[in-house]
């Protein structure tokens, strides 16, 4: 009985990360704060893995709603290079996803354990939703993304584009900012239409949660109890499930509405969470 408890528990995990991954709204946060409500009968060692290990399940759902530009072989003779196998456009394109996700790789691998241990807590994920909730808002005001896009498709994403979405990735490695957030946002302000800056965004994922999940799973090593494995497969396949929903529904949502209700459910998410944090402490 308690396996199909945490079981549950851990379905409502994945329900979480597969909505929150994709919207500008932090998943790192939901997923820290869930765990403050809703505690699984895991260690805190397994309970740090699963937060991010789960994440395959929405990376599958990017690979599979994305195969068609992200698959860089093509039918004998109807490509480019030797044997006419290769689609040279998505070899550069994951060229540039590449050189996004490098700086990110760079300052996060090494500050993995500090980060966890130094910023993983209600006041930082607070203060980053209530910052960049204001954040998108302004933006959105501005007339910064209302001008006519520099990159309106993803054969014209260029290294300079790549290097500053990336850099804008690096944001999120603080609890709270939200990756797809902080990619998106980056991505319109250097130019790239709606579409541009969510489909990269979503493909820039791939590499990055993968690496992420590799990295945690190492960490933890790869002795599994039956009810860990469980638990683990449960909250990816909900993940995954939740993950092709909602990517399907913000890549249309993006392309025709702004960040500014993203905005202000940060902000009333961040006071809520600094108001229950004051009042625990009291």
């Amino acid at each position: 009985m308690e396996l199909i408890i945490t079981a549950l528990k851990a379905a409502l995990f994945g329900i979480v990360e597969g909505i929150t991954e994709w919207l500008p709204i932090s998943s790192t946060a939901h997923m820290i704060l869930l765990d403050d409500i809703l505690k699984m009968a895991v260690s805190d060692e397994f309970m740090s893995m699963f937060d991010v290990v789960i994440q395959l399940g929405a990376i599958l759902a990017v690979i599979l709603l994305f195969f068609r530009q992200i698959w860089p072989f093509a039918k004998p003779g109807s490509g480019e290079g030797p044997g006419g196998i290769l689609r040279m456009n998505v070899i550069r394109l994951w060229l540039m996803v590449i050189i996004a996700i490098l700086p990110s790789a760079v300052v996060g691998i090494p500050l993995d354990d500090w980060l966890d241990a130094h910023l993983h807590n209600n006041i930082v994920i607070s203060a980053m939703l209530i910052f960049y909730g204001a954040l998108y808002i302004a933006v959105e005001r501005s007339s910064i993304v209302k001008r006519s896009a520099r990159v309106a498709a993803l054969d014209e994403m260029d290294v300079r584009t790549a290097i500053l979405i990336g850099l804008f990735q690096v944001l999120a490695l603080i609890p709270g900012t939200s990756r797809s957030g902080a990619t998106i946002l980056g991505g319109l302000l250097t130019g790239c239409s709606r579409a541009v800056a969510a489909e990269f965004t979503f493909i820039m994922a791939i590499p990055t949660m993968a690496g992420a999940s590799l990295i945690k799973l190492l960490k933890f090593g790869l002795h599994f109890t039956t009810e860990e494995l469980v638990i683990l497969a449960v909250g990816c396949v909900t993940a995954f499930i939740v993950s092709m929903l909602a990517i399907r529904k913000f890549v249309g949502y993006i392309k025709r509405h702004s960040f500014e209700p993203f905005g202000w459910y940060r902000i009333i998410l961040g006071l809520i969470v600094a108001i229950v944090t004051v009042l625990k402490s009291i």
